[in-house]
């Protein structure tokens, strides 16, 4: 061992980071069996007592030719080479040229695959090159000209794939190559440790939050000791830096297995206190910047679970670091870049909460520092697309402000960026979610001007790609969630233009979807509140088609849901709309039923929770769309024809005062609701005929004119439109 400084190099397609960290973590957190070190092994050398360190390239490669210095030097220090084997890496250009490198020093015995995706030797199979998991330097042995041949070989492989070897016996092969000894030794070993482990898993949780704290206070009193303590102190905090990473990687996995997520929640809080407790001085810019990953890890956790208020003090917490460690090196792009980002994030924690001008002073400072770092690379795709991430957030802000036309120039600036990029990358699977997206906010805004035709062709635009996405990885639960997204939104849209069988289709779709997804992940806040959000809005059209019954059971699903979430956290403010939402569909419901004084009572609750989030938002759509709903709901089962009259006459008020978009045909059908209660049918035939020039035919708009016998035939003319705006915007 003494000519190698590290045990393995990890070659890896930067698409496949996630599983060359658990490989990076798994090998050098491996404790060797003590019987085994200092054995001889067959390649000259001893086994050691751990297999760090491993060496594994962060940093995405610069366009050049070759290697670089670095990852040769690296290489050629190395005394074995593993390689993360998937369709993505056998494409990867630097994953070949990495193993023909390592192949070049003689060392093609010391070559260990590691099969994560993807089918060996598929290149052979007809139709089914794509499948390829291994890159051509691993499928051919190198010539005398130092060139690969013709011939094909059988690299020594672990696979993790489904059915296959699994994590635990992959790794462990892994180790038994590179130590030079038999899987079995190993094996019975691992068993032995595992039985303990898992007899003590809870109690170790907790043991290791208290040897964490005790490592983390000796190393901070060993810091200010004498010079010959510090290499003691260093030593020490790399061991606590090490427990901590265990219990966010590993220790977390099992518990999530195990569903203890008291424990898993105890644990990263922990760990959170543990990072805040550390100086920002006084340690490596490598460790800085772990530490800002690390939290803001811990902060996408708690935003998945809905913890709005934790999620945000994790990101603060990492910005604190990322920025500082911006700060000091303004030419360094992946460091702005992380400041950029974790911005972005605390801007959409205060987006979610309501607090608009909070959420735009970040996304703005996050745009100010992308901004400049494209100053220094201004062909970078990866900054590029987090540009248009950030245009994405604030026109999502400035709409919930009522700023459509602003909002419209964020959007449109989007989509033929979003384009280029994946014309340039189809493969990322990150930017084509993002092309879906622009679709998706274009036919937002069209729906608010009332062009129905357009809202509905960009959301089957957007539908085309994130289902296209969610084929490729069934096992991708956020994109599946994504597709359930657009899915009921394309439903929806479609049956305010009278196709009501494919409204309840994909809004079915939906419920569906997101509730086989809580049954993979029970604690996801967002699977929870999109199963209850569809399942309200099913509901509805499931009872104006007749269909009572089924309408009740899924607004009490919603109902149970949406009680759970708001108390889980009371400033999240769109599940306190979306509560509101679901108590106005049971209050429909009820009227139906003719139980008028609980139709009130629930109309009334429903406007408890939706004024104070008006008065917090005013111009947000969907709040003035609930808000003016549960008024004229509220005037049907009033028993005081006074006050019914002052609400209706409330609603026109505050409709008439929209600032943008008032041609939204959801607006103009309440409208028409209002003044034809009231007695103005004169007022309402101008929006009526407005409404059906647009195509808008929802059922509760056809049951209100019906009553007031008012004719409102199909518009026939509306779905050569409609098939001309999905065929123009089928087009590039």
């Amino acid at each position: 061992m003494p000519a190698f400084r590290y045990r393995a190099f990890i070659s890896y397609s930067h698409r496949d980071k996630a599983w060359a960290g658990w490989l990076h973590r798994a090998l050098e957190t491996y404790a060797v069996p003590k019987r085994l070190v200092g054995q001889a092994t067959a390649f000259g050398g001893e086994i050691p007592e751990r297999l760090a360190p491993i060496f594994r390239d962060r940093d995405e490669l610069a366009s050049a030719t070759d290697l670089g210095r670095k990852v040769n030097e690296a290489l050629a220090q190395s005394e074995s080479l593993l390689v993360i084997c998937s369709p993505r890496s056998a494409t990867s250009h630097w994953v070949n040229e990495e193993v023909l490198a390592f192949k070049r020093r003689g060392r093609s015995e010391r070559i260990f695959c590691l099969i994560v995706d993807g089918e060996p030797g598929a290149s052979g199979l007809p139709g089914r090159v794509a499948e390829e998991c291994f890159a051509p330097a691993l499928r051919h042995p190198l010539g005398a000209d130092g060139e690969l041949s013709h011939q094909r070989t059988e690299p020594i492989a672990a696979d993790v794939r489904p059915g296959k070897d699994g994590k635990a016996n992959a790794k462990l092969k892994l180790i038994a190559g590179m130590l030079g000894v038999g899987l079995d030794v190993l094996k019975r070993r691992e068993l032995q440790r595992r039985t303990r482990r898992m007899a003590a898993l809870a109690t170790l949780a907790l043991i290791v939050m208290a040897v964490t704290t005790v490592l983390a206070i000796t190393a901070l009193i060993a810091r200010h000791a004498a010079v010959v303590a510090s290499q003691a102190a260093e030593r020490r905090q790399k061991q606590a830096e090490d427990l901590v990473g265990f219990m966010l990687g590993d220790l977390n996995d099992k518990l999530a297995r195990t569903s203890r997520l008291d424990i898993m929640e105890a644990v990263d809080d922990h760990a959170m206190r543990y990072f805040q407790s550390l100086p920002t001085t006084d340690v490596t810019d490598e460790a800085l910047a772990q530490r800002a990953k690390t939290l803001e890890q811990i902060g996408s956790v708690r935003l998945d679970q809905g913890h709005l208020p934790a999620a945000l003090a994790s990101y603060q917490a990492a910005l604190k670091l990322a920025r500082a460690l911006a700060d000091a090196a303004p030419a360094d792009v992946p460091r702005q870049l992380a400041a950029a980002e974790i911005l972005a994030f605390i801007g959409m924690t205060h987006w979610r909460q309501g607090q608009l001008d909070a959420a735009q002073r970040n996304f703005v400072s996050a745009q100010a520092i992308l901004q400049r770092a494209r100053s220094l690379v201004p062909d970078d795709r990866q900054l590029q697309f987090q540009l248009a991430t950030i245009d994405n957030n604030l026109g999502h802000t400035m709409e919930a402000r009522g700023q459509l036309d602003e909002a419209m120039l964020s959007y449109q600036s989007m989509l033929p960026l979003m384009r280029k990029l994946v014309a340039a990358q189809p493969d990322n699977a990150e930017w084509s979610a993002s092309l879906g997206a622009a679709h998706n906010n274009l036919g937002k805004l069209a729906l608010m001007r009332g062009e129905l035709a357009t809202a509905i062709a960009q959301y089957g635009a957007d539908d085309a790609i994130e289902s296209a996405l969610a084929a490729r990885d069934p096992k991708d639960t956020d994109q599946r969630d994504s597709m359930l997204i657009v899915r009921a939104i394309l439903g929806r849209t479609r049956a305010l233009a009278g196709d009501v069988t494919s409204g309840i289709a994909g809004l079915q779709q939906a419920v569906d979807i997101a509730t086989q997804l809580q049954v993979i992940d029970s604690g996801n806040a967002g699977f929870q509140e999109h199963a209850a959000l569809y399942a309200t809005q099913l509901s509805r059209l499931r009872r104006l088609s007749g269909d009572g019954a089924a309408a009740a059971a899924l607004t009490a699903r919603a109902l149970t849901t949406f009680a759970s979430l708001t108390r889980q956290d009371p400033g999240n403010t769109a599940w306190r709309r979306e509560f509101a939402e679901a108590q106005l569909e049971q209050a429909a419901q009820s009227r139906g039923a003719g139980r008028t004084e609980l139709a009130r009572a629930q109309a009334r609750a429903a406007l408890r929770l939706l004024d104070p989030l008006r008065a917090q938002q005013p111009d947000d759509r969907a709040t003035l769309l609930a808000t003016v709903g549960a008024k004229l709901s509220l005037a049907v089962v009033t028993d005081d024809a006074a006050a019914a009259q002052q609400l209706r006459n409330d609603t026109l008020s505050v409709m008439q005062a929209v600032r943008s978009g008032g041609s939204d045909p959801r607006l103009l059908a309440l409208r028409v609701e209002a003044l034809l209660a009231l007695g103005r049918k004169a007022e309402a035939q101008p929006l009526i005929q407005q409404l059906w020039n647009s195509g808008y035919r929802d059922m509760a708009l056809v049951n209100v004119l019906r009553r007031a016998h008012i004719d409102y035939p199909a518009n026939t003319a509306f779905q050569q439109k409609l098939l001309a705006a999905i065929d123009t915007n089928a087009r590039p």
